[in-house]
């Protein structure tokens, strides 16, 4: 058993993450932005002692000092997971909405383990695709990307708009962890999580249908009917994908294995496209039929040139046996319906 400090407890990620651990046997200190969020986290573990899980409440991740508290307990920790993070574009100031909270996010908790809690020799960060993707280059055939690409984006495209933002957010928060080790050298090591689209299941008692991750709006959008008529510049299509409950398990496995230290992991499953998305919900939920874009659909397929990909790590390294898009999309959608899809 490891006693865990995990980040951001009410997020997408984090809720399967924390799911796993408890399924595990760890003992987790979740972070929360209130009482309210962790209150609705504790009722459904209701079986779940206090010496296995209980809350601590960091309101606002960006401010200096953030996580000096939360870093500290009784038993003390001996791991990090850090997956409290900024990801949406609805944003009117791209520094103060995106940038800073995940930098100094990152950095912050990074700073508070070295100065208060020297007992943690784990930290496991998530990051994103896009601090490994390079936008500029599209679809770029002739390369295959994996955890030895960096995006290349600048502090002044940053602020360009929300999806600059958020990809710089990412690469800048990524780089400042690495850097902070090598600068630091402090008695922990770290690992990131870097994946494309997150796709699979919501857990229900943290999601309602207006405020879902993301990557599962499509489906939800899908389902609703607000894709039908929509062709593919409307619908982008980012071509690579994950479960949620891989990136769970990578969270997990990187935090659990010595051989995953120090090492990024670029965690996805392969590619997909919202052609097969849809004929896929076609396929298992009649009841959608009418909501979908039509069998004749042209949007939504792959291009016909796309780059390619390498997660050959993360199958080695942390046993990452993929769950199929079949079963991702079943999965989410089943779940949308639970929440009144």
């Amino acid at each position: 058993m490891t006693r865990v400090l995990l980040t951001g407890g009410s997020g997408f990620i984090a809720a399967h993450t924390l799911e796993l651990l408890l399924k595990r046997g760890h003992s987790v200190v979740t972070t929360v932005r209130s009482q309210a969020k962790a209150d609705k986290i504790s009722e459904a573990y209701p079986n779940v002692g206090k010496d296995k899980l209980s809350f601590t409440i960091v309101e606002d991740i960006a401010q200096e000092g953030a996580f000096e508290k939360a870093v500290v307990s009784d038993p003390p920790f001996e791991a990090v997971l850090h997956t409290a993070s900024p990801f949406h574009f609805n944003v009117t100031d791209v520094q103060k909405q995106l940038l800073d909270p995940a930098i100094i996010g990152t950095t912050g908790i990074l700073k508070s383990i070295k100065a208060h809690a020297p007992t943690i020799k784990r930290v496991v960060i998530t990051s994103s695709f896009a601090s490994i993707i390079n936008p500029s280059k599209g679809a770029w055939p002739e390369h295959i990307y994996s955890e030895s690409d960096w995006n290349p984006i600048t502090e002044s495209e940053a602020v360009l708009n929300p999806a600059n933002g958020y990809r710089a957010s990412k690469t800048f928060a990524e780089r400042a962890s690495w850097d902070f080790i090598e600068k630091e050298k402090p008695n922990f090591t770290i690992a990131t999580i870097n994946p494309p689209l997150v796709l699979g299941p919501i857990v229900h008692h943290l999601n309602s249908l207006d405020a879902l991750n993301t990557s599962n709006e499509r489906i939800r959008n899908f389902i609703q009917g607000k894709s039908k008529d929509m062709d593919d510049s409307e619908t982008p299509n980012p071509y690579i994908w994950v479960d949620v409950r891989d990136v769970a398990e990578a969270h997990v496995n990187a935090m659990e294995r010595d051989e995953a230290a120090n090492k990024r992991f670029f965690t996805t499953a392969g590619y997909f496209s919202n052609k097969e998305v849809v004929q896929i919900i076609r396929k298992n939920f009649e009841e959608y039929a009418d909501q979908l874009p039509p069998e004749s659909w042209k949007g939504g397929d792959y291009p016909s040139k796309k780059y390619g990909i390498d997660n050959s790590r993360c199958e080695k390294i942390l046993g990452i046996k993929w769950v199929s898009l079949e079963k991702s999309v079943v999965d989410t959608v089943k779940s949308l319906k639970e929440v009144g899809a």
